[in-house]
């Protein structure tokens, strides 16, 4: 037995230090490994097959939205790069350069790609020319660099995965539609298929998206009361379509520039997910995204009957969830604690008596609640176990939040905040830049978002300078 507790207490108590919590946890639950390229990842094959279902939910979504996949260089060259000036001073710290082609000096540096505007912009450049043209909703699944100074797996690495949809309009509304649906396609996927509730909202100018007219993002709250940026749509009105010439013919045969919109979400999401829905005993796993959705476990599985009554069950349940059946020679035990940090929905133990009773034992990982079903239900009854488990994970990471906003009038108070139970803090803002940089100085909060659906004001001034402020804001620590 206290071998079998052995992936339990390899976990640092989240309580006790939450970083560590998260390092135990990636590794222990086998989702990644540390390369010896500093501030990159080893995506192991289950951490992989976490990010393959994202993508494949997210991928549904875009195309049921009139989007087509396509996919740009890696390389981007300099002078490219240098034709939208607030977009290159925007991304100029974290740019990684190939100066050298072989033994050869090239003529001029390439860009490893850390976004692709430059390039759908130059691809639009010369395939746009008509009304007819128009729209061009495209989206690409690629990994990008960022040279960033301090990395963490998943969260802020070298090189991430993600996509980036990049559009272009006829008119500004219909960017700014555009802008908009992706965001709600992003927050119904956080909420439905993740099971995470997030904020949507504004960014303010100072935390806009480099050469966007206006950036729009959806924040989710960790366990720990850390925000996570989990996605953004970004519109870009017509500027990058003026430094690229992109323009085309409308229906009176006057030129145009297009409108264009880009938004992206990345790997952070898995990140999202160990750290919203995660506990002492190891990851917990959204049913819609786990890989393995229901282990079974034979127990006694030496004793005539079990591991095929196990197999049949493996074999019945395969076209309706993901299924997998451990037949190793490890003890019941270690099975358990293994799937269980492993964040596995659904366990189905089955053993003789079992058997001979005509039903089996599911045990849910995130309740660890156990139930007795007959087998003969078990089509019906483990696929609505599952949605169980994904509603119950919501109301939970949905109660944690709301637990974990508050509301600031002073900047005493707000700092306090800060320092004793971190979370979203809502506080008015007058909307001064030097007001957000001095707030982020002196606690090292950001202003996360303008929110949509929270607009009431909770004072009349400034919770910094003290001015009339009629814009509520969602302020807090982020990764």
């Amino acid at each position: 037995m206290a071998q079998d507790k052995k992936f339990v207490e390899e976990i640092t108590p989240m309580d006790q230090d939450f970083t560590q919590w998260y390092t135990d946890v990636i590794k222990k639950a086998d989702l990644v490994d540390y390369s010896s390229v500093r501030g990159c990842m080893v995506i192991k094959p289950y951490g992989y097959a976490i990010w393959e279902n994202i993508q494949k939910e997210l991928d549904n979504r875009f195309k049921e939205t009139g989007h087509e996949n396509v996919y740009m260089p890696m390389f981007i060259p300099e002078s490219l790069l240098q034709k939208e000036k607030d977009h290159v001073e925007g991304f100029a710290p974290e740019v990684a350069w190939v100066t050298h082609g072989g033994d050869e000096k090239l003529t001029e540096r390439l860009c490893v790609r850390p976004t692709s505007e430059t390039l759908f912009c130059d691809h639009y450049k010369n395939n746009i020319h008509s009304y007819r043209d128009l729209p061009k909703l495209y989206n690409q699944w690629c990994s990008v660099v960022r040279w960033e100074k301090n990395t963490r797996p998943f969260l802020r690495t070298l090189e991430f995965l993600w996509q980036e949809g990049h559009t272009a309009h006829a008119t500004a509304e219909e960017a700014q539609e555009e802008t908009i649906r992706m965001l709600n396609v992003y927050a119904e996927f956080c909420e439905n298929v993740l099971a995470i509730p997030v904020v949507k909202g504004l960014k303010t100018e100072k935390e806009k998206f480099a050469g966007a007219e206006a950036t729009y993002t959806i924040e989710a709250l960790m366990h720990n009361g850390i925000a996570l940026q989990s996605g953004t749509s970004h519109n870009f009105g017509d500027g990058f379509a003026r430094a690229f010439d992109i323009q085309y013919t409308d229906k009176s045969n006057q030129l145009q520039y297009v409108h264009q919109t880009s938004w992206g979400v990345t790997t952070r999401l898995i990140g999202a997910i160990i750290m919203v829905h995660g506990d002492d005993s190891g990851l917990v796993l959204p049913p819609r995204v786990a890989p393995v959705q229901v282990v079974i476990i034979p127990v006694a599985q030496h004793k005539e009957g079990v591991l095929e009554k196990a197999s049949e069950i493996c074999s019945r349940l395969s076209g309706l969830v993901r299924v997998r059946m451990d037949d190793s020679d490890k003890t019941p035990g270690w099975k358990f604690n293994e799937y269980e940090m492993k964040g596995v929905p659904v366990r189905l133990e089955i053993g003789p008596k079992d058997i001979e009773k005509g039903q089996v034992v599911l045990v849910r990982r995130d309740t660890r609640e156990k139930v007795f079903v007959p087998m003969d239900e078990l089509e019906t009854r483990v696929p609505e176990l599952l949605d169980s488990i994904h509603k119950n994970l919501l109301e939970k990471a949905t109660r944690s939040r709301n637990e974990k906003t508050y509301t600031a009038v002073e900047m005493s108070e707000f700092a306090r905040i800060l320092e004793t139970t971190p979370g979203f803090i809502r506080a008015m803002w007058c909307g001064d830049r030097a007001c957000e940089d001095a707030i982020k100085e002196e606690t090292g909060a950001t202003s996360r978002c303008i929110p949509f659906d929270d607009t009431e004001p909770v004072s009349d001034k400034c919770i910094y300078c003290g001015k009339d402020a009629n814009t509520l804001v969602y302020w807090g620590k982020a990764y």
